[in-house]
């Protein structure tokens, strides 16, 4: 087991933690009830290259989690990947082997719909693999919390969620959650032939992890196409590491762990994510012969 360097406590590191995330929910709850008031979304929806959206919100909680990170934990040799940072062309200078992987609000899209489902992501990795995890839902008083080994969903006021044991399912009797705003034609083929239970869709990738773990899904399966977009690190870095804790499994189709900080921080292809990992390389394989069939 590989143990926080720097002679830190990985307790303290984690009230630390908790402190940042529940003062980052109050901002992201405020901007929310914000964008309720239709005069107010010009001022706070912006558009990012590529023409993505990107909102004040996700602004001010990167900056509020950077400044808290940098002001807590000065001079410790990790650095801090950002998905705002990256799209203001200010990439991370040094390569350390712990570095912070922060998205401050996965699922700007259901964000600015109104929906629950957006997140904040924020995972520590080691050599490229996640190691600590965060994932704050917000409008569900959910912060998700893997210290590297356990796993914990708590509420604002301190209480915890009970956590269920996954029960293996076959393809047939799973549900599914997959993207709401990022679908294509071969995935929603590859849909209709795995013939799921039934199919959930919702935004951040947090919320769909959430939502395995929680038992109201079992299994999210993202395909991207060649030349189009793909999810980041950002996206899958903390939702990796609850997952892992609890006991799943995100991996690519091969059933291969991720590997972040690769060539634009893309994570391309295939990837599945089920709650046990016990039973994922089946399910992987399963899923590799219907593509087979298409």
């Amino acid at each position: 087991m590989v143990k926080i360097p720097f002679n830190l406590d990985i307790h303290n590191l984690i009230d630390d933690l908790r402190n940042f995330s529940w003062e980052a929910s109050e901002i992201l709850l405020y901007y929310s009830k914000m964008l309720k008031e239709e005069e107010n979304k010009k001022k706070i929806i912006k558009t990012k290259g590529g023409g993505d959206p990107v909102t004040s919100a996700d602004l001010k909680v990167n900056e509020f989690i950077i400044r808290s990170l940098n002001e807590k934990y000065k001079n410790i040799n990790w650095s801090i990947l950002s998905e705002e940072n990256v799209n203001l062309n200010n990439l991370p200078k040094s390569n350390f082997d712990w570095e912070w992987v922060l998205d401050p609000l996965d699922g700007t899209k259901d964000f600015i719909q109104g929906t629950s489902n957006y997140a904040m992501h924020l995972a520590l990795n080691y050599k490229n693999k996640p190691h600590l995890g965060i994932v704050l839902i917000p409008e569900k008083n959910e912060l998700w919390i893997s210290d590297g080994k356990n796993l914990r969903c708590e509420r604002k006021d301190g209480s915890q969620y009970k956590l269920l044991e996954p029960k293996y399912k076959t393809i047939s009797e799973m549900t599914l959650v997959c993207s709401k705003n990022h679908r294509n034609k071969t995935l929603e083929k590859l849909i209709e032939k795995l013939n799921f239970k039934k199919v959930n869709s919702m935004g951040s990738v947090g919320c769909k992890i959430a939502s395995i773990i929680r038992g109201d899904s079992d299994i999210y399966i993202c395909l991207s196409l060649p030349g189009k977009s793909s999810p980041k690190d950002w996206d899958l870095a903390a939702p990796d590491a609850i997952l892992s804790a609890y006991g799943g499994a995100i991996t690519n189709i091969d059933n291969e762990k991720l590997i972040y900080s690769q060539k634009n921080f893309e994570q391309s292809g295939i990837i599945i994510a089920t709650n046990d990992k016990e039973t994922h390389g089946r399910t992987c394989k399963e899923v590799r012969e219907i593509i087979k069939t298409l």
